[in-house]
C-alpha cells in the first residue's frame, strides 16, 4: 500500500468526522493544508457570505496560508487583531469587536475521539468567540491534535501546547526553561481559561476542517 501513514490517518479522520457530526459540528476533511485552504475559499466563504471576518491566534491558520489570503481580500472587512500598527490597547479592542463578526477562524488545542474540542486560553477571546458571538466559526485542526479523551487532551495542552507557545511568544514563565507545566503564578501565565466544547449550537454554526497533516502546536 502506498502512503500508509496518510491512509492510517484517513481512516481515523473519517471515524472522527462521524463522531463530530453527531455532536452537531459540520465537518470537512482535507488531505493537506492546501486542500483546507480550498475548502475555506471555495466552500465555506461562499456558503456563509461574510461581511466581516476575524480570527484568534492560530499557528494552523498561519501554516495553511489562509490568513495571508484573507488579508488580501476586499470582498469583506477584516478585523486583524495582530496588525503591527496597533497598540496593545487597540489590539485588545479589535479582539472585543471580533466577537461580533460574521465569520471567525481559530485553531484548537485538542480534539478528542469522543468529539470534543478542548482549549486553554490566556485572555479568553479565542474560546469566547468559539462559543458565542460570531455567526459562524471555522476550526482548523491538524491530525496531531487528535487525542483519545479529555485526560489526554489536558496533558497534551499543559505539557506540550502551552510550553511551546510560551517559547514562541517568549513569555517569562517557568515552562520556558523546563518545558513542563509548573502551574505557575507568573504575571505572564498563558494558561487561564479552560473550555470543553461538547457540541455546536446552533447545529453547524461551528465548522471543523480536519487536516491529514501535522500542523500547528
Amino acid at each position: 500500500m502506498q502512503a500508509p501513514i496518510e491512509n492510517y490517518w484517513q481512516i481515523r479522520l473519517n471515524d472522527l468526522k462521524k463522531v463530530l457530526e453527531d455532536n452537531n459540528f459540520e465537518v470537512f476533511i482535507a488531505g493537506n493544508a492546501a486542500e483546507a485552504k480550498d475548502i475555506v475559499f471555495n466552500t465555506i466563504i461562499p456558503q456563509t457570505a461574510p461581511k466581516t471576518v476575524s480570527w484568534g491566534g492560530s499557528m494552523t491558520l498561519r501554516d495553511t496560508g489562509i490568513k495571508d489570503t484573507l488579508l488580501k481580500e476586499s470582498a469583506f472587512t477584516i478585523l486583524n487583531p495582530e496588525a503591527q500598527s496597533l497598540s496593545p490597547a487597540e489590539s485588545y479592542e479589535v479582539r472585543r469587536q471580533a466577537l461580533l463578526v460574521d465569520l471567525y477562524f481559530t485553531g484548537t488545542n485538542a480534539v478528542t475521539e469522543e468529539g470534543q474540542l478542548v482549549n486553554l486560553d490566556m485572555t479568553g477571546n479565542r474560546v469566547g468567540a468559539l462559543h458565542f458571538g460570531p455567526k459562524n466559526v471555522v476550526v482548523l485542526a491538524g491530525r496531531n491534535k487528535i487525542v483519545p479523551g479529555l485526560e489526554e487532551a489536558m496533558l497534551r495542552i499543559k505539557n506540550y501546547v502551552a510550553p511551546t507557545n510560551v517559547m514562541r511568544l517568549d513569555k517569562k514563565t517557568p515552562c520556558l526553561t523546563t518545558s513542563v507545566c509548573q502551574d505557575c503564578r507568573s504575571s505572564e501565565r498563558i494558561c487561564n481559561v479552560w473550555t470543553i466544547t461538547e457540541k455546536s449550537f446552533p447545529k453547524n454554526r461551528i465548522r471543523i476542517i480536519l487536516i491529514n497533516q501535522d500542523l500547528g502546536f
